[in-house]
């Protein structure tokens, strides 16, 4: 076995990232609970995944009309190459609008989303992640989070969706 995967440590197994989620979407309940149509943006990958879990629960005890949809982004180089909605732009226009990522480490995937959203008027804009490490260099913060985790700076969080074996990894 080599050392990369001796030094991983589960910090969160299926049942407990499902617990967070499911959390994490009653959060979102109660701070929509006066909207009738919310915008949920996962970011590519595991965010847009977790978005998608996040739009169904909400679904599944609301009444409001959920609008799901994956940001684009180039995640190393935000600045390098457009960033797209799966959705159009224009339906955001003064809509309430749900970020979500997976892990929030500097800030700099997230920041640069919003700043996509920022191009028109919104209504409000909320930040959900499911591991907050705190480490930011961008002005951004989370609203809601699963997890908050004090790492160093060398450590890497891995977020695996998976069916019925969701898992995150510290190493």
């Amino acid at each position: 076995m080599n050392a990369y995967l001796c030094s991983m440590q589960q910090i969160l197994d299926h049942q407990q990232i499902q617990q967070k989620i499911v959390r994490l979407g009653h959060q979102l309940l109660e701070a929509t609970f006066d909207q009738t149509e919310v915008f949920i943006g996962g970011i590519a990958g595991n965010g847009y995944l977790l978005a998608q879990q996040l739009s169904e629960i909400l679904r599944a005890n609301s009444d409001m009309t959920i609008h799901c949809f994956e940001i684009q982004l180039n995640k190393d180089e935000p600045w390098n190459d457009p960033i797209t909605f799966s959705i159009e732009q224009k339906a955001l226009k003064n809509g309430y609008i749900v970020l979500v990522d997976d892990v929030i480490n500097s800030g700099k995937t997230m920041q640069y989303a919003l700043m996509k959203f920022l191009e028109q008027a919104t209504k409000s804009i909320k930040t959900v992640v499911l591991i907050d490490r705190q480490h930011r260099r961008y002005p951004i913060k989370t609203d809601f989070a699963g997890l908050s985790l004090s790492t160093t700076l060398k450590n890497h969080v891995d977020v695996q969706f998976k069916d019925h074996a969701a898992q995150v990894f510290l190493y």
